[in-house]
């Protein structure tokens, strides 16, 4: 073995380690618990495909899965369409470009949580204050206590959050670009519009591609933007499935029944990646 091969080996060995012993391990035990009725404590027996059985039964998670998949989905196209607009604006010859750059990626290193409880304010005092200034019945009253409009809330938090580092991806895949070819279309007379649609975008398609599955995962597993806004209410009206697993597993009592519904909702997510990748893999290609 050369000096080369060993150093790499013993690079990769703790790393391995500590991952399987604070990821694999974990994991595994959730799996196992999962065939069980354990509460988090005490005892425990074994109850087959009980708890994935009751899931399909369960008015409250089937909710939280139609509240999360709605949401995740709306999310990752605003963000999208808005990232890749702003990155071709910010990748355009345009003053101040690198710092617009740093100011757009704020929102991805500010602490959600914090963030959050200001949005709590305006959306709690400044946007009804503006409502009922402008004759706005819906509007003059905080939309965090409306069962049918605090969804909205959460949608625009999430986005404002999230576009930063879709921004940077796609930046990132601009650069890739070379220049030749905008001005080779310039003087065929292709506008803004159709280099947009014949360079940038087909160019730029293994980027979109992962700003898509990445957000789209990101938004399936929401749970910070929740917890300052609305707390999962008014009711139980914008409780996410993360929530309601957090609620159950650690504070219901229900840590076995919750561990199923976490299984369950992993596949449903490597489903949809693997959905996702291949529709959009093909994209690529057709582009």
């Amino acid at each position: 073995m050369t000096r080369t091969s060993r150093t790499f080996y013993w690079m990769v060995v703790p790393a391995f380690v500590l991952f399987f012993v604070f990821h694999t391990i974990p994991v595994l035990q959730g799996v196992f618990y999962s065939f069980t009725d354990y509460a988090g404590y005490g005892d425990w027996s074994f109850v087959g495909f009980d708890n994935y059985a009751n899931i399909f039964g369960d008015e409250r998670i089937r909710d939280s899965y139609l509240f999360t998949f709605q949401f995740a989905i709306l999310s990752t196209v605003l963000v999208n369409i808005l990232a890749l607009a702003i990155a071709v604006g910010l990748n355009a010859k345009i003053r101040f470009r690198t710092a617009l750059r740093g100011i757009f990626f704020l929102p991805n290193v500010m602490s959600i949580l914090v963030v959050g409880y200001i949005f709590n304010y305006l959306f709690s005092y400044s946007l009804p204050y503006l409502g009922a200034k402008l004759g706005s019945e819906t509007f003059s009253t905080s939309i965090l206590a409306n069962e049918d409009l605090a969804w909205l809330a959460i949608v625009v938090f999430a986005v404002w959050n999230a576009t930063a580092f879709a921004v940077i991806l796609y930046l990132a895949g601009l650069q890739t670009i070379p220049t030749e070819l905008y001005e080779a279309a310039a003087i065929d007379g292709a506008g803004a519009w159709r280099q947009f649609r014949r360079i940038t975008f087909p160019l730029i398609a293994a980027f979109f591609t992962i700003n898509m599955v990445l957000s789209l995962k990101n938004f399936l597993n929401v749970f910070d933007h929740i917890i300052p806004l609305t707390d999962g209410g008014p009711g139980t009206a914008t409780e996410s499935i993360s929530l309601v697993i957090y609620r159950g597993g650690f504070q219901g009592g229900d840590f076995a029944y919750q561990t199923a519904n976490a299984v369950l909702f992993f596949i449903v997510i490597v489903a949809f990646s693997l959905f996702q990748l291949r529709i959009l893999m093909r994209r690529e290609v057709r582009a």
